[in-house]
């Protein structure tokens, strides 16, 4: 049984109606409107908006009524958010390097799909978003728990592990992808706003975390300790060039110049988020090559390691990159078969060895760190090191490194006093 009426505004038509639901009336109120005209027939286009009251019902006509006069109208739909990522993954990032694609597929593999999937995206509101990053700064992050020597604990073979707040930056960077997500949304009209807007969530304030780079008899001693270690040529060509790890790993022949002494960071070796087992090839963080000149030292450890490769290689016989995949070879840093190194076995040895030195939050980065430390303080120029380290402006390597060249100045300032003084006594 229905009984309608024309709404006031005259924008559609508002009926009351009952079913029956498990035995029992139940009433409800529906409001009909005209969306438009199919493009097809030129027929018109009716669509329904229910509610448990009258009142109800006319409000959200109204509000409708608006968008379709000022032409912010979004249809109403059932996708939800978790089938809107699939799309938006698949669909909207061709322009996207791989890498970023990647992060882009885990963050909401991560954390958004299982917070928010379900969701209708036309029903997703700034409180349920807002609740969300909360929730992640609360104890978004599972980590394994460590000893005072920073190994990790155990238990039965496995790690044991505790939930820790994520990081502010965490949280904005999963921020920065669900807007984008959401804001394509709006572009193509599915939703009418974008209700992860800066205007209208709170964001936790993102502070730079300190850089630890090794000091100079930190240096001293790790050189020490890895001499004669199984990776010690990767630790001495990160440390003394700079190069991220993925850089030093996917190293290849081709890109070293030992006539000229040059080093050519033309890709990096990096882990497919669909499975961590699987490495590519990808151009560098900053979409740019560069030529690094480094120390002869350097060249000198990569001469002795094109010779140990090549005995390595008349060992393996055809078993030499038998089992790398397809476009990986003829690698630098690689194994006994010509294969390439694993990112987490490099990163486990590194911790074990900073453990051991009394550093056990010391990370395989701090190595590219204390390269530009001891750049700036033996007198390498702001741009030197930025063209050196790959960072796409000498302004960013100056907020990175900037406590650095502070100090530089005030060195300056002491020398240029201290030869003020000679002229006085002179």
């Amino acid at each position: 049984m229905a009984k309608s009426s024309r709404n006031a505004h005259g924008t559609g038509t508002i009926r009351k109606k009952t079913v029956t639901r498990n035995g029992k009336p139940y009433t409800y109120w529906e409001a009909r409107y005209t969306e438009g005209r199919d493009p097809g027939t030129g027929k018109q286009v009716q669509k329904s908006i229910y509610g448990r009251t009258q009142k109800e019902v006319r409000e959200k006509l109204q509000a409708v009524s608006v968008t379709l006069n000022t032409g912010t109208y979004t249809a109403p739909n059932k996708l939800t958010v978790g089938e809107w990522a699939t799309i938006w993954l698949q669909e909207y990032n061709a322009k996207v390097k791989e890498t970023t694609l990647d992060a882009y597929r885990k963050t909401i593999d991560t954390h958004i799909r299982p917070a928010m999937g379900n969701i209708e995206l036309s029903r997703l509101n700034t409180e349920t978003i807002q609740k969300f990053y909360n929730g992640l700064l609360d104890h978004g992050r599972t980590v394994p728990q460590r000893d005072n020597d920073g190994k990790i604990i155990k238990k039965n073979g496995k790690p044991v592990t505790e939930e820790v707040p994520m990081s502010a930056k965490t949280v904005r960077n999963i921020h920065g992808v669900l807007h984008k997500m959401l804001a394509k949304a709006v572009a193509l009209k599915k939703i009418p706003f974008n209700p992860a807007d800066n205007s209208l969530v709170e964001l936790p304030r993102s502070t730079r975390k300190e850089i630890v780079p090794l000091d100079a008899e930190q240096i001293g001693e790790f050189v020490q300790r890895i001499q004669g270690t199984k990776y010690e040529d990767v630790f001495m060509v990160a440390l003394f060039t700079g190069m991220r790890q993925s850089e030093v790993l996917g190293l290849t022949w081709d890109c070293i110049d030992f006539k000229a002494g040059t080093i050519k960071v033309a890709k990096q070796l990096t882990r497919r988020t669909e499975n961590n087992e699987v490495y590519h090839f990808t151009t560098p963080k900053s979409n740019k090559g560069r030529i690094i000149k480094p120390a002869s030292t350097v060249m000198d450890i990569l001469k002795r390691r094109r010779s140990k490769q090549a005995q390595q290689r008349l060992l393996a016989g055809e078993a030499w990159e038998s089992e790398n995949p397809a476009g990986i070879s003829n690698l630098v840093f690689a194994n006994e078969l010509g294969g390439n190194l694993s990112q987490n076995t490099i990163r486990t040895n590194f911790k074990e060895i900073a453990a051991d030195m009394g550093i056990p939050d010391a990370r395989f980065h701090d190595l590219r760190h204390s390269y530009a430390v001891a750049s700036l303080q033996n007198g390498d120029d702001i741009k030197t090191v930025q063209g050196n380290l790959g960072h796409a402006t000498a302004a960013f390597t100056l907020d990175v490194y900037g406590h650095v060249t502070d100090q530089m100045k005030q060195d300056s300032a002491d020398r240029m006093q201290a030869f003020i003084t000679g002229l006085k006594k002179a």
